[in-house]
């Protein structure tokens, strides 16, 4: 049997932190959600102001990159040349959702909704950079 990385609950804090950081130094209201890797939330933080849909959102950014350990960016450009891909479950092909690697493993993704799809990408990878 092989051992496999994990996120710990003082990775998601770091990362929490580190993307709300960025959203208030940008005054940028959003919901911010951390999935482990097989989607489930660690922790969802809606900013003060941000929409109540954001927070939906941003989850299923998060799931999106963690089933693909891709950014969910991905998922949007491969639908122009694949719209069935629409039909996967749980799948939301918006940019904002980043994937947490480590040992070249996807162990979760970071999503995040409320701004432009490339603000809200800028505030999930300040997560990423926090890990090291």
């Amino acid at each position: 049997m092989r051992t496999k990385p994990a996120l710990t609950a003082d990775d998601v804090e770091k990362m929490m932190s580190a993307c709300t950081a960025e959203a208030k130094k940008n005054n940028w209201k959003v919901s911010i959600a951390i999935v482990d890797d097989g989607g489930r939330v660690w922790q969802l933080h809606r900013l003060e102001g941000a929409g109540g849909v954001t927070a939906e959102v941003a989850v299923g950014k998060a799931k999106t990159s963690a089933m693909m350990g891709r950014p969910s960016k991905m998922m949007e450009e491969r639908l122009k040349e694949r719209p069935a891909f629409l039909l996967f479950p749980g799948i939301l092909p918006l940019q904002g959702g980043v994937p947490i690697l480590s040992g070249g493993e996807c162990v979760g993704a970071i999503g995040v909704s409320g701004v432009q799809s490339h603000e809200d990408e800028q505030v999930a990878n300040a997560g990423i950079a926090a890990l090291g």
